[in-house]
């Protein structure tokens, strides 16, 4: 029999010493953190504030920028005290909150996405059916279920988590992740590993067939509709597909990393890769809805320059 101890913390040992460099790294994710903070804020900030953007579009992504201000704090203040720090450890609760804040953070980042792919079919295909279909009451309801919905999933996962004995506690990460804890057991781990399945499968085929319906009827207007609705389709979906793509690309390379042997990928690549989906979509969300978004856009001018 293997013996498992109780362990009161785990190492992180993905982090390196950068000598002084440590400094430089720290100012820069301190001055990222504080433009992602700023930008979603102030964009939460317009919408709330400007009556003529309280229509569906808006406050779905209302709640994208909330989610992404939730992410980060999940994220941000733990990776500056890390790049400081001689010791990269964390607390084995801390470890398992930060497991909950990114994967409910990823879990609402599709569903939103897969809200507002929804919003976009209905605003494009059934324009007449729109303010019927599309409610303020039915908007606070969707969003309530989504954020729900993730939170329970991922409560599950760490509850089957938590119980697990450990023979180890060196994580070869510089984030918590449930599969990394899950090696590490030394006691039976088929439930996990069976719940890590269906878990991952409803994280990406629940948003992803009504993405996918969407833009299928979405394309299917622009096929045969006018000149004006085609506008109305790219102006509009552009950002949510490039915010769809690019957090796509983080999550699937994080996934692999997390599920397959990455040592052949250099070190420093490997880094930025594995934070990518945690610090660049939560700046890309503001800044390409502020620039595409030509209510926004507009509302934002005024707020500065009037």
């Amino acid at each position: 029999m293997v013996n498992s101890t109780q362990f009161s913390y785990f190492i992180l040992s993905a982090y390196f010493d950068s000598g002084r460099l440590k400094y430089l790294y720290f100012m820069f994710v301190l001055c990222l953190y504080i433009l992602i903070v700023f930008a979603n804020s102030l964009l939460i900030g317009v919408i709330c504030m400007k009556r003529s953007l309280h229509e569906p579009m808006y406050i779905f992504l209302c709640s994208l920028f909330v989610n992404e201000l939730y992410g980060s704090a999940g994220l941000f203040p733990f990776l500056l005290v890390q790049i400081v720090s001689d010791i990269h450890t964390i607390s084995v609760p801390l470890c398992f909150l930060q497991i909950f804040c990114l994967y409910t953070y990823a879990s609402i980042e599709f569903c939103n996405l897969a809200l507002m792919s929804y919003d976009r079919y209905l605003a494009i295909c059934c324009p007449l059916q729109y303010n019927t279909r599309m409610t303020s009451n039915k908007v606070a309801l969707f969003i309530a279920v989504i954020w729900l919905y993730c939170f329970i999933k991922v409560l599950i996962t760490l509850s089957l988590s938590v119980r697990l004995q450990l023979c180890g506690n060196v994580i070869n990460r510089l984030l918590c992740h449930d599969y990394q804890v899950a090696k590490l057991a030394c006691s039976e781990t088929s439930v996990n590993n069976i719940y890590g399945l269906f878990s991952g499968t409803l994280t990406v085929l629940v948003p992803l067939i009504p993405i996918i319906f969407s833009y299928m009827k979405i394309l299917k207007i622009c096929l045969v509709g006018s000149k004006e609705t085609r506008q109305k389709a790219v102006s509009t979906c552009t950002p949510h597909l490039a915010s769809l793509l690019n957090f796509s690309f983080g999550c699937g390379f994080l996934t692999l990393q997390n599920r397959f042997d990455m040592t052949s990928v250099p070190s420093v690549l490997r880094i930025i890769l594995s934070l990518y989906f945690m610090t660049c979509q939560p700046l890309f969300n503001p800044i390409m809805y502020g620039l595409r978004m030509s209510k926004i856009q507009k509302t934002c001018k005024s707020v500065f320059f009037h």
